[in-house]
Order: C-alpha cells, then structure tokens, then sequence
C-alpha cells in the first residue's frame, strides 16, 4: 500500500476524496490478483507441469480462480472498513465480502472432493477393497461435514449466536443416536473393516461360525459371502468387525491345500513320497512355487499317513484339485504296486467253547 500513500501524496487534492481513495484500493488489489493470475499461468503451471504427478496440475487449476478472486474480495473489504459506513451498512457490506469468500471457497472444496470420488473410484472398485455404495455413501458424508463446517463459519461471520443451535443438534444427535444404534454400528463396522484392510471384495475367507465364502460386496450396513454352494450369507459390519475372521487369500492369493494319504505298513516309504510329488508335478494348476512337499505325520492304526502339501493359485481352487490329487494318487498307487490300506477285522472262532475271538 505504499504506492497508493506516494500517489496520495502527489495529488494532495485527492487526500479529501474517500470514495477516490476506496476506488483507489479496489484498483491495487486488482492489479495485485492480476499479477498473480500471470505467475500462476506464466510460471506456477509450466512448473508442475514438468512433475511426474498428475494432482498438482489439478489443484492449481481448482486454486487459480478462487486465489485472484479472493484477492479482489479482500480489497473490497479493505475498502469498505476506510470508512464508517452508516447502520446496518457498517455490519452487513463487510460480512457480505466475508460471505462470498467463503461460498468461493466451499465451492472449490467441494468441487475437490468430488474431483477425488471420481478418480479414485474406478480404483478403489477396482481393487475390490469396497462396494460402489460404500464408497458413494463416504463421498457424501465428506460433503455433508464440508457444507455443515462452511454453514456453522457462515452464521459466525454474521454473529449469529450459535448457542441454542448447537444445543439442538446435541439433542437431536442423543436421539438420533439411540434410534439408529444399530444402524450406525452397521456403517462404523464397515469403516473399521475398510481401515483395517481385513478382507476385499473377491477374496475368500472363513467366518467365526465356521462359514467359508468369497466376498462379493462390502456394503453400507452388511457384508455378502457366497458359499461354494452359491448360497449367499448377508452378515451385519458391526458383527464382522468384532468377529474372528480368517482370510484365506492374504496376505497373498495362493492358497496351500493339505492332501491326506495313508499306506500300508510295509511299504517303501521313499517311493511313496516320490509318487506324490510326482502326482502334484503332473498337476497343472498346482503352483511350482513354492515347491510341493511330502510329510510323514503318523503311524496309524492301519496305516502310515503321509500329508502331500502343495499351492494353488485361487482358493476357490481348493476342493477341485484336492479331487483331482487323490484321484491321480489313487491310481498311480495301483499302478506301483504301493497299497492304501483299509481297517480290518479278523474273528477267530474257538472249538468246543462256543465264544468267538475278535481281533482288529
């Protein structure tokens, strides 16, 4: 402002014209946001255009027009305090400029948020860490607090007392609250899970009660399994949330599948265990790393029990290459001669007694 003073100070003429000396004010800030229209255009854009990062370019584009129109603002309002204005004009003109800077920038903030929802929605669906309702319903919660924050700054500027209302909405909260308990445990459930990165959309997991599923959707108030029976479990995010809850496709997608095998005492042991890892070998949907392996686990009643372990690619692969193991160990089996024992019960009859024997 000192260039207006040494102007002031050239014409002395002007000193006793305050409306001119306003004018004068509105006119520098104006050159001012001008100024800075050009090294955002001129400079700032060439800068962060040579970034690697896509979002500066964003959020200079949103700040451009609200930064020069902030500046004007500014001079209207440095303007408007020179003098002292006449009631109600001295309260209302001041808090009016307040007011439009504000809505300038509760509209770029929220033309932010939604700039936000629409680049990160195709990939956060796309990870299949939420559903489209949960993200669409986290979107406009961030809206609503950014609208109520600007509304509750909009009634301090005209010094509205904000007593009572906050009274109100404390009580209205209370009701709320116990009305919509369950509801609200539902939604805060899936926030947790949504933070604590349990489990995705499309893995499959096991749930405290024993039910195993692939995640089909993480909605608002519950979460959807379907069965491997293509039955589908609805469970509530508030359960889910405190709940033990196993994820089979974390924290990588390979799945570990335990195939039991029991033989006859008496047989070759080394060729058993190569005959197994020869059955998972000519599997192709059993994974080549990490290797399968074979262990010993018991000497049974009947049997030796051997464990084939080995890797698949999906979970929900399970069940069909276990088929396919032991049908393949079944056969290479007879075709080596290796025998799968079964129990057995042998009755021995005693002569003249009439009491029969029996032995396993």
């Amino acid at each position: 402002m000192d260039q207006v003073t040494i102007l002031l100070e050239r014409f002395p003429y002007l000193q006793d014209s305050l409306l001119f000396k306003q004018f004068l004010v509105v006119i520098v800030y104006a050159l001012l946001a001008k100024v800075v229209d050009l090294f955002i255009t001129r400079i700032l854009k060439r800068l962060v255009a040579r970034t690697r990062v896509s979002f500066d370019d964003v959020l200079i584009n949103f700040f451009h027009s609200p930064v020069c129109w902030t500046i004007i603002l500014l001079g209207v309002q440095h303007a408007l305090v020179m003098r002292v204005l006449p009631p109600p004009w001295q309260g209302v003109l001041p808090a009016l400029a307040k007011t439009l800077m504000l809505l300038l920038w509760l509209l770029t903030l929220i033309r932010i948020v939604n700039r936000l929802a629409e680049q990160n929605l195709a990939q956060a669906l796309g990870r299949g860490k939420i559903g489209n309702d949960l993200f669409l319903l986290l979107k406009n919660v961030v809206r609503v607090v950014v609208i109520i924050a600007g509304l509750l700054w909009l009634l301090a500027i005209w010094k509205v007392d904000l007593t009572p209302l906050f009274a109100s909405a404390g009580i209205a909260g209370i009701a709320l609250a116990l009305a919509a308990k369950d509801t609200l445990a539902n939604f805060f459930g899936g926030i947790s899970i949504f933070m604590d990165n349990t489990f995705k959309v499309g893995e499959y997991i096991i749930l405290e009660s024993g039910e195993r599923g692939e995640v089909v959707e993480v909605g608002i108030r519950s979460t959807r399994i379907k069965t491997r029976d293509d039955i589908l479990i609805t469970v509530p995010n508030a359960i889910l949330a405190n709940s033990k809850i196993i994820n089979e496709s974390a924290p990588i997608p390979s799945f570990r599948i335990r195939v039991p095998v029991g033989v006859a005492y008496g047989s070759d042991l080394d060729q058993v265990e190569r005959v197994l890892l020869g059955v998972a070998a000519s599997n192709d949907q059993v994974a080549k790393e990490p290797e399968p392996r074979v262990r010993l686990r018991e000497f049974g009643d009947s049997s030796v029990n051997f464990e084939l372990l080995c890797w698949v690619d999906d979970p929900r692969a399970k069940g069909l290459e276990t088929h396919n193991l032991l049908k393949t160990a079944y056969r290479v089996f007879g075709e080596q001669g290796i025998t799968i024992p079964f129990p057995q019960r042998d009755v021995h009859l005693i002569p003249g007694s009439g009491a029969m024997v029996s032995v396993d």
